[in-house]
C-alpha cells in the first residue's frame, strides 16, 4: 500500500512541477559490499557483467566498484528518466541485486548503512589515498545519495542561476531534518553517523554526519566547483598518447545540482518516499524562485537525531516526523489544487487506483505503521 500511494503521490507532483513549467531530474547513488565464500576470498566482481544485465532489464544505471575492499556503488545515468522511473530503477536495485550477484557466486550481497570491520587501514597524515602499515579494522559507512536539478521550458538547468540553486538548497536545509526518518530508515542508520568520533575514524571516513550547506557540506549545492574544489562539468575532448587530456572544456551549468548526501544504504530505504521528499523540495523552490524577494537565512550546521527512538538529545526520528506537518501538509495542498489533473496524471504513469482524499496524510501514515507495528507489545 505505501508504495503505491507514494507513486500516485509521485505523479501528482510531476504533473503538477510540469504545469508551473519545469522539469524534475532526480538520480540516485547508492553504496554497498559484497563477500564471496571463504574459498573465493580473493576473487572480484565481473562489474562489466552486471551492468550488462542491469541494461537488458531496463535500469538507468551501472555499478562501479567503490573506495573499500569488495564496496561498489550504483550510479543512475542520465537517460531522461522521470523521478517515478528513477525510484523504479533504485527499488528494483535494491530487491534483486543479491540474486543477480549470486550469480557469479556472491554469498553475501551487503545492502546496509556499516559493514562492521568491513576493511583494514590506516590512512597516513595529510594523505587521501596512501595507507601506511598500521593497519586497523575500518569501519565502512554506505550511503545513499540523491542528486536534484530543475529544467526550465527551454531544457535549461536552473540550479545554474544563483537564486533557484540557493533556494533548493535552503529548501533541503529546512525540511532534512523533520524528516530524517525518510532517508535513516533504521536504528543502525545512526550507528553510521557515529563512526568517525566513536571510533576514531576521522582520518579515513569522511562521510557528513550532520545538515550543511555550502559546497563542502552534507546539503552540497554544486555550481563551478564540487565537494574536492575540482572544476565541475569538464569535457576531455582530445587526449595524448598516454591518455593525458590536451584539450578539455567545462560547462558546468549542465551539472550544477543539489547533492542530498545525508541517506543510509538499508534495506529499509524507500526511494519511492524519497523521490516524494525531493519533489516537495523542488515545489517550494519554484514558488520562492517565482515570488521574489526571498530571504536568505544563513543556516548553521545541525546535528541530526540520534536514534530513532527518544534518547537524553531528542525526541527521536520517528517522533520529529510525526509531530512536523510540512511534509503531508505540503502533498494535501497541491492535491487540492491539482485536483482537476489526477487522473490524465496517473494515466500518463499507467498507475492504476483511485487517490485518496488528503493523499499525504494517508503516506505519512503508511510510512509510520511500520514503526508503531515494531514497537508494538504483544501480550
Amino acid at each position: 500500500m505505501q508504495n503505491l500511494i507514494a507513486k500516485q503521490t509521485i505523479v501528482l507532483l510531476q504533473e503538477y512541477i510540469q504545469s508551473l513549467g519545469f522539469k524534475a531530474v532526480i538520480h540516485f547513488e547508492l553504496e554497498g559490499c559484497y563477500s564471496f565464500a571463504k574459498q573465493d576470498a580473493n576473487k572480484k566482481l565481473n562489474f562489466s557483467a552486471v551492468n550488462r544485465t542491469l541494461q537488458s532489464l531496463n535500469i538507468d544505471g551501472e555499478l562501479v566498484p567503490e573506495y573499500w575492499k569488495n564496496q561498489w556503488e550504483y550510479v543512475s545515468q542520465f537517460n531522461g528518466q522521470s523521478p517515478l522511473k528513477e525510484a523504479d530503477n533504485l527499488a528494483y536495485v535494491i530487491a534483486n541485486l543479491p540474486e543477480i550477484f549470486s550469480r557469479q557466486g556472491v554469498e553475501h550481497t551487503l545492502i546496509k548503512p556499516v559493514i562492521w570491520s568491513g576493511d583494514q587501514g590506516k590512512l597516513g597524515i595529510d594523505c587521501h589515498n596512501i595507507f601506511i602499515t598500521d593497519n586497523r579494522a575500518v569501519h565502512i559507512p554506505n550511503a545513499v545519495q540523491i542528486n536534484v536539478s530543475v529544467l526550465n521550458s527551454k531544457n535549461e538547468n536552473i540550479v545554474a542561476e544563483t537564486s533557484f540553486g540557493d533556494n533548493l538548497q535552503q529548501a533541503f536545509l529546512q525540511t532534512s531534518l523533520a524528516c530524517s526518518l525518510l532517508y535513516l530508515p533504521e536504528e543502525e542508520a545512526f550507528e553510521r553517523l557515529a563512526l568517525k568520533t566513536r571510533y576514531g575514524l576521522a582520518q579515513e571516513l569522511c562521510s557528513p554526519v550532520d545538515i550543511s550547506g555550502g559546497h563542502q557540506g552534507s546539503i552540497a549545492l554544486y555550481k563551478e566547483v564540487g565537494k574536492h574544489n575540482q572544476a565541475m562539468g569538464v569535457k576531455t575532448l582530445l587526449v595524448d598518447l598516454h591518455n593525458n587530456a590536451l584539450i578539455s572544456e567545462s560547462n558546468w551549468q549542465e551539472t550544477a545540482r543539489i547533492e542530498h548526501r545525508l541517506g543510509a544504504s538499508s534495506l529499509h530505504y524507500c526511494p519511492y518516499i524519497n523521490v516524494v521528499f525531493a519533489l516537495l523540495n523542488v515545489i517550494d523552490a519554484i514558488n520562492t524562485f517565482q515570488n521574489p524577494p526571498a530571504l536568505l537565512v544563513d543556516y548553521p550546521n545541525t546535528n541530526l537525531p540520534k536514534s530513532l527512538k527518544p534518547t537524553d538529545q531528542d525526541i527521536g526520528a520517528i517522533a520529529m516526523f510525526e509531530v512536523s506537518d510540512w511534509f503531508n501538509n505540503s502533498i494535501n495542498v497541491i492535491q487540492s489544487i491539482f485536483l482537476g489533473e489526477i487522473k490524465k496524471a496517473l494515466t500518463i504513469e499507467k498507475i492504476k487506483g483511485e487517490l485518496p482524499e488528503n493523499i499525504g496524510d494517508k503516506l505519512k501514515e503508511c510510512i509510520l505503521s511500520k514503526y508503531q507495528q515494531m514497537n508494538k507489545i504483544i501480550y
